[in-house]
């Protein structure tokens, strides 16, 4: 299989059951389970009760394990909740042509599909863990780029992209998409540059017993521009919990306007090219914008 070879399809229980036969021996005869739904960047499996694997699902997802197998450990002593622990690291081989990593298994269910018992001090509670990431030295981290698909760089990175889809749009919703995006785009640059987590969204923030319990999937982790990590308050806070994150998280108008800027390029991509569960997220998201919140 050559590079151009890894593909979602092909990355099944099988494979990673030859994968551990190959390199991990130790762990050859516990069950693997595929984790669904999976992710775009990566596949998951669960592995026995208390490991995972993760893979990548395309060549340009590669520089994302390197990434978390080098920075999550350095990460992990600094933030209030458990994030991934890298158990070990797997090699490029012949029926695999990417690095793969072993987890530590995390417990909870996703927040998309949890039950929330406060959701006033989860929004808190994810409010202090990304500041706290923030707090983390920046000294030697990665600067954004492909690897972080861009998160953590200018939002006027995809100027030519929401410029190109603002123009499918019609009358009064251009106009207010085409004035939320030119606010981002001149809002003054953040002072310096920090960690963030790059793609905080239900699908990676997981719960137990009610409450947040652990942040995953830091592939689109860097060092940059935390704007990115708001948009989470337009998918899914609601009033107090919103603007309970809003205090908390507590930056500048300028960073939360860059951040209404990533909130509209996201929604504008779900709009034209993902299925109507997602389409249907978007028109949310950009009611919420267009609301001023």
């Amino acid at each position: 299989m050559t590079q151009a070879g890894i593909e979602a399809s092909r990355i099944d229980e099988d494979l990673v059951r030859a994968l551990l036969r190959e390199q991990f021996p130790d762990w050859a005869g516990l069950a693997v389970r595929a984790v669904e739904p999976g992710g775009n960047d990566h596949r998951t499996f669960r592995l026995g009760d208390e490991l995972s694997v993760r893979l990548p699902s395309a060549p340009g997802y590669m520089p994302q394990v390197a990434k978390e197998q080098a920075w999550l450990p350095r990460l992990a002593p600094a933030v209030p909740l458990p994030i991934p622990v890298v158990r070990a690291k797997g090699e490029a081989c012949d029926i695999f042509p990417a690095p793969w990593s072993v987890y530590g298994w995390l417990h909870g269910e996703p927040l998309a599909a949890a039950s929330i018992d406060d959701p006033v001090r989860l929004a808190v509670d994810l409010a202090g863990f990304l500041v706290a990431l923030r707090g983390v030295d920046p000294a030697g981290g990665p600067r954004p780029g492909l690897h972080s698909a861009y998160r953590g760089a200018p939002v006027a990175h995809w100027d030519d992209e929401v410029r190109d889809i603002l123009n499918r749009l019609d009358g009064a919703e251009r106009d207010r998409a085409a004035g939320t995006w030119r606010d981002a785009v001149v809002a003054p640059d953040a002072e310096s540059a920090a960690w963030l987590h790059g793609d905080v969204a239900v699908s990676n923030l997981l719960v137990r017993d009610g409450a947040l319990a652990a942040v995953i999937d830091f592939g689109c982790s860097a060092v940059g521009d935390p704007a990115c990590d708001t948009v989470i308050i337009w998918t899914h806070f609601r009033g107090a919990a919103r603007e309970a994150f809003r205090r908390e998280y507590d930056v500048d108008e300028a960073t939360w306007a860059r951040g209404r800027g990533w909130a509209l390029w996201k929604a504008l991509i779900m709009l034209t090219n993902k299925p109507p569960a997602q389409r249907a997220l978007a028109r949310h998201v950009l009611d919420e914008l267009f609301a001023g919140v």
